[in-house]
């Protein structure tokens, strides 16, 4: 057999193990588990970093201070170094939409080895921990709209299943070709490299969270030393899912059914700077495991056209064949994330297309951080490595 044939040989045969050995990672039933209204609900602080958020506020904010929960509930939202008026829009909606009690605050410049997000945090809990008497942290993205039953029924799942941190994947906005092109397929990679299943066996090694919604009890937080013990993390709600995790906590991770980001990518830039800004850091900045991601996604998701298209021009039936297997299953695994994102299967057999993308936005995640650049958000650049996890 040629090269390319073993090559895509093994592509198949990796494919097979992800279609069976993963975790089901590609199945999106995953949704958040039975749960019942408590006898008593506790008290929630709901923490909000936010630096120029003024574009998307108005559609996010009023859905956090519309929330419909039976217990005490305040609305923390931290400002954090905003040009563009963030603070005052959301005093400003607040005054005029009403609900539960916001306050707004400013952290200043972050101190030294905190990233801006994670200063901000901090000081939406220390404000928190001062002002109310919160069992539970909800850490939600300014660009995250929830609705008005989120809030009630990520404590009761909590505290039905006495979980320490109750994390939703929020559905990313999907409405540009780009966007088509490119979100569904990052939950997707998401997924397949933290499979859900498998996180939310109690006791298990593999973890993380969905930054945009975590629901967090506090003593766990405390007891983590959460987020002082995480204060370097680009990466953050992966990080915050190992502190929990070492400290004993319980988590649970999954797909949300009426959680929303609002923030619009409209182009590939804004696409591509999403995913390259932490890549690397993802990657640990370890060059040699850049080099084994590179090799994988191309053996896995592009082997398969490669050796379909080859094999149709010079006759290689087999290289033929098990090209056109992976490719399939590849397609077929990809299918119900496109579902649940409401888009075209038609999209599935591109997905080799959009590893591509992922493939280029991930060099230059790694040639922008030895350039001295690092991930870079908002006006902001962090060059140093996360904390060790």
């Amino acid at each position: 057999m040629s090269a390319l044939t073993w090559i895509t040989v093994g592509s198949l045969a990796a494919w097979l193990w992800l279609l069976l050995g993963q975790g089901f990672f590609w199945r999106t039933d995953v949704r958040l588990p039975e749960r019942r209204p408590p006898a008593a609900w506790p008290p929630v602080a709901v923490v909000v970093p936010a630096r120029d958020e003024a574009e998307v506020l108005p559609s996010s904010l009023p859905s956090l201070l519309a929330q419909d929960y039976p217990g005490k509930a305040e609305v923390f939202l931290v400002d954090d170094g905003s040009s563009d008026g963030t603070g005052e829009l959301a005093r400003a909606l607040a005054a005029e939409r009403g609900g539960l009690p916001l306050t707004v605050a400013s952290p200043g410049e972050p101190g030294p080895g905190w990233t801006g997000k994670l200063w901000a945090v901090r000081h939406g809990m220390a404000l928190a921990r001062e002002r109310t008497d919160a069992t539970y942290l909800l850490l939600t993205d300014a660009d995250i709209a929830h609705e008005p039953d989120s809030l009630r029924e990520l404590v009761a799942a909590a505290e039905s299943g006495g979980l320490d941190l109750v994390s939703q994947m929020a559905r990313l906005r999907v409405a540009t070709v780009w966007e088509r092109l490119i979100v569904p397929a990052f939950v997707y990679f998401f997924a397949q490299l933290y499979p859900f299943r498998r996180i939310n066996r109690p006791g298990a090694r593999t973890t993380a969270a969905a930054g945009g919604c975590v629901l967090l009890r506090s003593d766990t937080a405390e007891r983590a030393g959460v987020p002082d013990s995480i204060r370097q993390a680009v990466i953050d709600d992966v990080t915050l899912s190992r502190a929990v995790r070492r400290a004993g906590g319980r988590i649970w991770l999954g797909l949300a059914d009426r959680v929303d980001s609002v923030r619009p990518y409209p182009g590939l830039g804004m696409l591509w700077r999403m995913v390259s800004r932490s890549a690397y850091a993802q990657l640990r900045h370890n060059p040699l495991l850049l080099a084994g991601t590179v090799a994988g996604l191309a053996v896995v998701y592009l082997a398969p056209p490669v050796a379909v298209v080859a094999g149709a021009l010079t006759g290689g039936t087999a290289a033929l064949a098990a090209g056109a297997a992976a490719w399939a299953i590849m397609a077929g695994t990809y299918v119900p994330m496109l579902r649940y994102y409401r888009q075209p299967l038609l999209l599935a057999p591109l997905l080799p297309f959009t590893a591509l993308l992922y493939l280029l936005m991930t060099v230059d995640s790694a040639v922008q951080h030895y350039r001295g650049r690092g991930a870079a958000w908002k006006g902001r650049t962090y060059a140093r490595p996360e904390a060790a996890p």
